[in-house]
């Protein structure tokens, strides 16, 4: 083996092979032309040189090589990140459509009612409209029963306060409007002159076709106490088919009301 090869063959412990021969042969040729002792020095110098450099390039690659190692492992933990991520942001789309889903029915309830809202009012309010109309109704009627109750009192009255208190009805019972203690205009349904133990007096009275307590109250507060001395002595009275419980007649009375029913108005005998 010549000397190039075993140069070859020491230099590829540490060198690669296209290097361990380059520097085979370099030494070769300075061999073969009686190279000085220093320049063989010198070319050693090179070689130990070349040696470390390589080392140090070696140990640079193996840090590269441990750096891209690690580069290649935080890829694949972003990348499992990122599976993550996208994989919440596919639930969290999925939430949405869900939410989303569930306000569209909610709106759609929301609708329906406020329309059953609107029908019900509706309704409510027709149906006030015909209780209105109703009690104008029933109003009108109870006024009309009333009236036809008055009308047969101004007949009937004259004899009934005669033969029961001894009153002489100087004229004609009639409705009529009567200005109050204040001046103003009041509807009096019963109203005419009489004379009681030689006293002028004027009876008062009005006709309800089922008498109350809380009608007698009203006759007392809206009738007897608005025309208080407007007429010096007044005799109050009430006429009623019926009574709406059994106290209200002593509760007439008590308030000093003379109470007539409808069928107080026939004659004696008759019908």
């Amino acid at each position: 083996m010549g000397i190039s090869e075993r140069l070859t063959t020491r230099l590829l412990e540490v060198f690669e092979e296209r290097q361990a021969k380059v520097l085979a042969e370099v030494i070769t040729e300075a061999y073969d032309g009686l190279v000085k002792v220093s320049d063989f020095n010198e070319l050693k110098e090179i070689v130990r040189d070349l040696a470390e450099a390589q080392r140090a390039s070696e140990a640079r690659l193996t840090r590269l090589e441990e750096t891209v190692a690690d580069l290649i492992e935080a890829q694949r933990a972003s990348e499992a990140r990122l599976t993550r991520l996208e994989e919440t942001v596919a639930d969290l789309i999925e939430a949405q459509r869900a939410s989303e889903a569930r306000l569209t029915r909610l709106e759609e309830t929301v609708a329906e009612l406020a329309e059953a809202q609107r029908r019900t009012e509706e309704s409510l309010q027709k149906l006030i409209e015909e209780h209105r109309e109703t009690r104008r109704q029933l109003g009108g009627l109870a006024m009309t029963v009333g009236y036809g109750l008055e009308d047969r009192a101004y007949q009937a009255l004259p004899r009934l306060l005669a033969r029961d208190f001894g009153i002489e009805v100087r004229e004609r019972l009639h409705r009529r409007y009567v200005k109050d203690r204040k001046g103003e205009y009041i509807e009096v349904n019963i109203v005419g002159e009489a004379v009681r133990d030689g006293e002028r007096i004027v009876i008062v009275g009005e006709g309800k076709s089922q008498l109350s307590r809380n009608d007698v109250d009203n006759f007392i507060r809206k009738k007897l106490n608005r025309l208080e001395g407007v007429f010096e002595r007044i005799f109050p009275l009430l006429v009623t088919y019926m009574i709406s419980s059994p106290d209200v007649e002593d509760y007439a009375r008590e308030q000093g009301i003379v109470l007539y029913y409808s069928y107080d108005f026939y004659p004696e005998g008759g019908g």
